[in-house]
């Protein structure tokens, strides 16, 4: 019996966990762009996947309470790094709201990479990836990235003891060897500002 691209697409989508995320190209064995886009359309339509945003699909999650479960922002590029193999890291608004400096979700959530830069329309939000230098996406430690880019939005001469503090405090649970390798390759302001604050461990 021939098992139709939809059918082929949909077996392969049911093997992975439910809230994996999934790009056309993961299906190109199985024929033509445009036919595989046409499947993965009709299986939207027939409830079997979520389109998050354009060329993005999902098998969403299920709660007995909430319903649909998407997955988040994060989710959605960490996916997008995973595929194209590159590095990213959380930069502008958006490291000031995972460190807890801000309370406001940005509307725009950016990360550097190294790979294409682009913007990706989810719900109301936009993941934008802005194409950056080595450098700016050498920094290993999961605290100390984002305090480096978060002291960089703030701005040279604009951070405020309150946030400093903080930022101190956070750091102290960063794991020292990232700590020191994150501060040798940080921006001379940026590494005196860091270590006046005696976060050094």
């Amino acid at each position: 019996m021939i098992i139709s691209i939809e059918e082929q697409i949909l077996k392969k989508i049911k093997k992975a966990r439910r809230g994996t995320l999934f790009f056309p190209e993961y299906f190109s064995d199985f024929g033509s762009a445009r036919t595989i886009g046409k499947s993965l359309f009709r299986l939207v339509k027939l409830g079997e996947l979520y389109r998050v945003a354009t060329g993005i699909y999902v098998r969403p999650k299920k709660d007995k309470i909430l319903g649909i479960v998407l997955p988040g922002i994060e989710d959605i590029a960490e996916a997008i790094r995973r595929r194209d193999k590159a590095r990213i890291i959380p930069t502008g608004s958006y490291a000031l709201y995972k460190l807890g400096l801000t309370t406001q979700v940005p509307m725009n959530v950016v990360y550097y990479t190294d790979s294409t830069g682009r913007k990706i329309k989810v719900g109301k939000q936009t993941i934008i990836f802005k194409r950056a230098s080595a450098r700016n996406l050498s920094a290993i430690g999961d605290i100390s990235k984002l305090a480096i880019q978060a002291i960089r939005t703030i701005g040279k001469g604009k951070v405020s003891e309150e946030e400093l503090f903080k930022i101190r405090e956070l750091l102290k649970r960063e794991k020292p060897y990232h700590l020191q390798h994150d501060l040798k390759i940080a921006p001379e302001w940026i590494r005196e500002l860091l270590i006046s604050a005696n976060i050094e461990h």
